[in-house]
């Protein structure tokens, strides 16, 4: 089916987002941190998350690299370490009551950016390439809007345009254009200030000065601002101030009285041992600590004790146990392995390997039906199709078979030294040697074919039919295990906290070769979203089970994934599970299924998953004949 309008078909590369996303880990430190493309960029520490601008989009490769390493720069080391967040909630506090609160709040932005920038290229000086890229072409972009601002009449975007440029102006410029008369008399104070923003120091003096000028401008200016060039996400900032953070959880209540003692740590004190009671007039309410007591008041000193505490047989009683337990069939303990797979426990295990993007799915595993007459007679005319290439294939695998089965084993030029060396004497060229018989040899290799069941393949899922119908009679016919999955998420059950994926095994290992299951593949339809990641690590998971030495595993699809908190990283997490099936041992190819020409920007998508081991079907009608040759070689690889 061709899309004559397409709203919003970017495609993400997922190699520059993983790159993205391992930079954000290194610099935060947070290791489940992501990396995700929006409107404009910032930080959200509570979500786990940097947002990334699509204002880098369909620019030079390195200028769109540089831009993004700029956000991520500003976020994971600008904002996380350099911000003050209580400042920032008090200063949208005020904003509220401001006519022009958009226009104050990315003012704040734009200074606090300018001021945490300089502050991370003092640290990084790596950065100032990234940086000054970054500065080239926000300097651009805000002239060409003054430019557009000032002929359609729009003070406030052209205001704050111009304040843009004169913070990241080169040289001095004296000469700027007029916007109104309000405002061309308010410029000399607004430049005054403005020009303060290169000693602040702080978040709260960055504040300060973004309050002094809308005070003013809040008099002057009749409208707030029309476009959003920053983002202050008051959400999350308020989220990010009432998060707990490690050093909330470290004790750090202040003394009483504040002083410090002159005395310094010589080196050569006398230690006292003294007994302490836990109980004492400080700790005599009750309260829910376990043997809490606290001390509030005295003097600090760089004097530190070295002594620990003598332990005692009572302590054993109070001991904090961490563990498994289960019943056992030993009499005793003594020697037995506690067991510590907490992973098994909470579930973190499962989380890790199926992805975070992933945590709410759960799989729904279904088997085929009762096969009806109507499905074995499409089956059947499949089948009929199919014939000549499954017969031609059989023929061949079984002529490689028999040839290596009755190759000679004896008279050979190299080997075994036999025991009849009369050739030795009589011949010029004898061949005196032999090889011990082998095994007949046989296709040591299994496959899965995983079929995109999404909405989007009604107008091709009897045509991959034929193709599977192909490789499963061949593969029967040559007695290669084998099982046919189809797989879809449920729209209509979904939720934000539960997302059911089907996965449908029309012909299973155990069926494959000695049952006539085949019909059974006529039960896949076309249903409803796919999230193709999911299930390929389960796919992954069902193969590595396999003793087989050669295990494939084969997508067919018709696009990107598609499902609920999918679409952006979607492609990331797919790529993120081939990748891990192939360190296992599996190769994993794709074919991907078209009606029409299939576009360079669809071939970019799916390479993005699964590299160079993709095939591109433009017309599905000649799936029979692509999979041939393909079906041919890799059984081939396998004898």
């Amino acid at each position: 089916m061709e899309r004559f309008i397409q709203f919003n078909d970017e495609s993400i590369n997922s190699f520059r987002l993983m790159e993205l996303t391992d930079l954000a880990k290194t610099l935060t430190k947070i290791q489940d941190i992501d990396v995700e493309y929006g409107p404009l960029s910032y930080a959200d520490l509570p979500g786990r998350k940097i947002i990334v601008s699509h204002f880098w989009d369909h620019r030079s490769s390195i200028d769109e690299v540089m831009g993004l390493k700029s956000d991520i720069y500003l976020c994971a080391v600008g904002t996380m370490k350099y911000s003050d967040i209580p400042s920032i909630n008090k200063y949208i506090f005020k904003t509220k009551k401001r006519s022009i609160r958009s226009f104050s709040k990315q003012l704040l932005i734009m200074i606090e950016d300018l001021r945490i920038e300089e502050e991370i290229k003092r640290v990084r000086p790596g950065t100032k390439k990234a940086f000054n890229i970054r500065r080239r072409i926000y300097t651009s972009y805000f002239e060409s809007q003054l430019n557009v601002h000032l002929v359609k009449g729009v003070s406030t975007d052209a205001l704050f345009n111009m304040l843009y440029l004169m913070l990241n102006a080169q040289s001095p410029i004296s000469d700027w254009p007029k916007i109104n008369s309000s405002i061309d008399m308010a410029m000399p104070f607004i430049q005054q200030q403005i020009e303060r923003s290169f000693d602040i120091k702080s978040t709260a003096e960055a504040t300060a000065l973004c309050n002094e000028i809308c005070e003013v401008l809040d008099e002057i200016l009749a409208k707030d601002m029309l476009n959003e060039y920053f983002h202050l996400p008051e959400q999350v900032m308020e989220e990010w101030e009432s998060s707990l953070t490690y050093k909330d959880l470290k004790r750090d209540d202040p003394l009483v009285n504040c002083d410090h003692l002159k005395e310094e740590a010589t080196g050569n004190e006398e230690v006292m041992k003294e007994e302490f009671s836990t109980w004492h007039r400080e700790s005599s309410d009750k309260g829910e600590s376990f043997l809490q007591f606290d001390l509030d008041q005295g003097s600090s000193t760089n004097i530190k004790g070295n002594q620990a505490r003598e332990g005692d047989e009572g302590d054993q009683a109070l001991g904090m146990i961490q563990g498994a337990s289960r019943k056992s069939q030993h009499q005793q303990f003594d020697n037995q392995e506690l067991d510590l797979n907490s992973e098994e426990q909470s579930g973190e295990g499962e989380t890790d390997y199926f992805g975070r993007e992933n945590r709410y799915a759960h799989p729904v595993f279904q088997s085929s039906n009762p096969i009806a007459h109507s499905e074995q007679q499409r089956y059947d005319i499949f089948k009929k199709l199919v014939v000549f290439y499954q017969k031609k294939l059989q023929r061949m695998i079984e002529k490689t078979l028999d040839h290596k089965k009755i190759q000679p084993r004896t008279n050979l030029a190299f080997g075994r030294l036999s025991k009849r060396l009369i050739p030795f004497l009589t011949d010029d060229q004898p061949k005196i040697f032999y090889k011990k018989d082998e095994k007949s040899p046989e296709i040591d290799a299994t496959f899965t074919l995983l079929l995109d069941c999404s909405a989007s393949m009604h107008d091709k899922m009897e045509e991959t039919k034929k193709g599977l119908v192909l490789f499963h009679e061949a593969l029967k016919s040559l007695y290669v295990p084998h099982e046919i999955v189809g797989f879809w998420e449920d729209t209509n059950n979904v939720s934000e906290t539960s997302q059911p994926n089907y996965m449908k095994t029309v012909i299973s290992y155990h069926d494959s070769i000695y049952t006539n299951q085949g019909a059974a593949i006529m039960q896949l339809q076309p249903e409803e979203d796919n999230r193709d990641g999911y299930a390929i690590r389960h796919m992954t998971k069902r193969l590595l089970s396999r003793k087989e030495k050669q295990r494939f595993l084969m997508v067919f699809s018709d696009g990107e994934p598609a499902a609920m908190n999918y679409e952006q990283n979607g492609v990331m997490d797919t790529h993120e599970a081939v990748i891990n099936a192939r360190k296992n041992g599996i190769e994993v190819m794709n074919l991907f299924l078209s009606n029409g020409e299939v576009t360079e920007g669809q071939k970019e998508v799916i390479r993005n998953m699964y590299g160079k081991y993709s095939l591109f079907i433009s017309n599905i009608e000649e799936l029979p004949d692509v999979l041939f040759p393909l079906l041919k070689r890799l059984l081939y690889k396998s004898i």
